[in-house]
């Protein structure tokens, strides 16, 4: 991690899970800093999202913002890394960029995830910064449900195609769209949630819905929803839940 000394980087984070736990030592988060463990955080993305080489980011990014402009946590069950969270400085002062948060397959749905990001939140606030944006796929609503839902992000930008066509599987060969998530750290929006309070929408917010499931490969309903959402932040709306209701999945979106 960087070199610091606040508490977020001197103090691991232990966090047991349920029985569903495929090992019975606890879940510890931690900064990662050794090259053996920055080595293993390259093979992590490889994993997590069936990168090639082009796209996985090298162990020299690694260390840079291990030690200089960033973040980087691990996840471990005893001495086998199984998840990654790499953040950077970004511009304007005063925020992080977190560009990956991944978990392995056989550890995912076990609330790993939603650690590491409390672990990129408890070490920012401690550094005096105020806000971690990220990006997601707006068409992937298990990520729309954790980054609105389950941590109260917002988001008020859309970019189309941000990384280009990637080499992941995941991707499924469309653009890469996304939706640029801010997370204020110490808001009460964000200080509610992580108490398991969710916010009522306001009397004016308006939802778009997404296409059905099966549609979510096709480029032309990813163009329909790009279209819907790019028109509705222009006129200052921002996206602020996601639910599911009577056979449908919609964005909420409210001017804030």
């Amino acid at each position: 991690m960087t070199t610091d000394s606040s508490p977020a980087h001197e103090q691991a984070q232990a966090i047991t899970h349920g029985t569903a736990a495929p090992a019975s030592t606890p879940i510890v988060i931690r900064p990662l800093t050794a090259l053996e463990h920055l080595d293993q955080a390259v093979s992590i993305q490889r994993e997590v999202w069936g990168y090639s080489d082009l796209d996985t980011d090298p162990r020299a990014i690694l260390i840079i913002a291990s030690r200089f402009i960033g973040q980087v946590f691990g996840a471990f069950d005893g001495q086998r890394l199984i998840g990654l969270a790499l953040a950077f400085h970004a511009s304007p002062a005063g925020r992080l960029h977190s560009h990956r948060v991944g978990v392995l397959k056989e550890y995912q749905n076990r609330g790993i995830g939603r650690e590491l990001k409390l672990a990129q939140r408890a070490d920012a606030i401690s550094r005096g910064i105020e806000i971690i944006q990220w990006t997601f796929d707006p068409l992937q609503t298990r990520n729309a449900h954790f980054n609105l839902v389950r941590l109260g992000g917002i988001a008020r930008t859309y970019i189309p195609n941000f990384y280009g066509v990637t080499s992941s599987p995941l991707h499924g060969g469309l653009p890469t769209d996304r939706l640029l998530i801010e997370w204020h750290l110490t808001s009460p929006r964000v200080a509610d949630v992580l108490v398991g309070t969710r916010p009522a929408p306001s009397s004016g917010s308006v939802q778009v819905d997404l296409p059905p499931p099966a549609l979510r490969t096709n480029a032309e309903a990813q163009m329909k929803l790009r279209e819907s959402l790019q028109a509705r932040l222009l006129e200052g709306y921002a996206v602020t839940s996601f639910a599911s209701a009577e056979g449908r999945e919609f964005y909420t979106l409210e001017k804030l």
